[in-house]
């Protein structure tokens, strides 16, 4: 089990966050909460980073605010400041995370797989990014720019991230000089996440043992 926690920003403020320490670490990660907040879904998965060998911090980007209504959840993304909550909390956790030694991975979920990117493209401090089903607008971050080995997870069924969104992904990261591996998952968005009703076992678990490989060959 984890704590919250104050960490410090670039600009000197603060950011809370959900800590979570491994026993003997391997390596560092930011995990990026989906558009419900920072839940107690999401510190579960920390908690098994953690126990895998990460130690891992959640930032809570949504200032302490949870839902499970999809309207409420799209408005508080909606209200989000993106390049602020990239550029702040989580290069913040990142810098956090690595003032201890050793190297640090983003990876998120939904609206954190669009900030995973993001992180890829933009922060220095970040050296590996595992994205679920999140693209960004290329405004906000070009995947052709990616800067660090990148794992993609996708599903075959979904309405954001679709297909033909994550085939323009694949080529616009065809040319980047650090590994990519994209991944697509019989399934629907949100397979991950084992609250809801579209979670897929078999889906979660492959791409659980894939991210703790990826993880194993960029931070070690």
């Amino acid at each position: 089990m984890g704590d919250m926690i104050n960490y410090p920003c670039p600009d000197g403020s603060s950011a809370k966050g959900y800590l979570a320490k491994a026993a003997t670490a391997k390596g560092s990660l930011v995990l990026i909460q989906e558009w419900w907040g920072l839940n107690d879904q999401i510190k579960r998965v920390a908690d098994r980073f953690a126990a895998a060998g990460y130690t891992t911090l959640a930032p809570d980007l949504f200032d302490g605010r949870v839902t499970q209504d999809a309207d409420e959840a799209s408005h508080m993304m909606t209200g989000l400041d993106f390049p602020g909550a990239a550029n702040q909390d989580i290069r913040g956790a990142l810098q956090f995370l690595k003032a201890g030694g050793g190297k640090a991975a983003v990876l998120g979920f939904c609206m954190g797989g669009a900030l995973t990117i993001i992180a890829g493209v933009k922060l220095s401090e970040c050296d590996a990014a595992v994205c679920y089903y999140g693209i960004p607008p290329k405004e906000a971050a070009d995947p052709a720019q990616m800067r660090v080995p990148f794992l993609g997870h996708f599903a075959t069924q979904d309405d954001w991230c679709t297909p033909e969104a994550v085939a323009a992904l694949k080529q616009d990261m065809a040319q980047v000089a650090t590994p990519v591996e994209i991944f697509e998952y019989e399934g629907e968005h949100g397979f991950f996440n084992d609250n809801r009703t579209v979670y897929d076992k078999a889906a979660s678990d492959l791409s659980w043992t894939r991210s703790i490989a990826f993880l194993e060959r960029t931070l070690g």
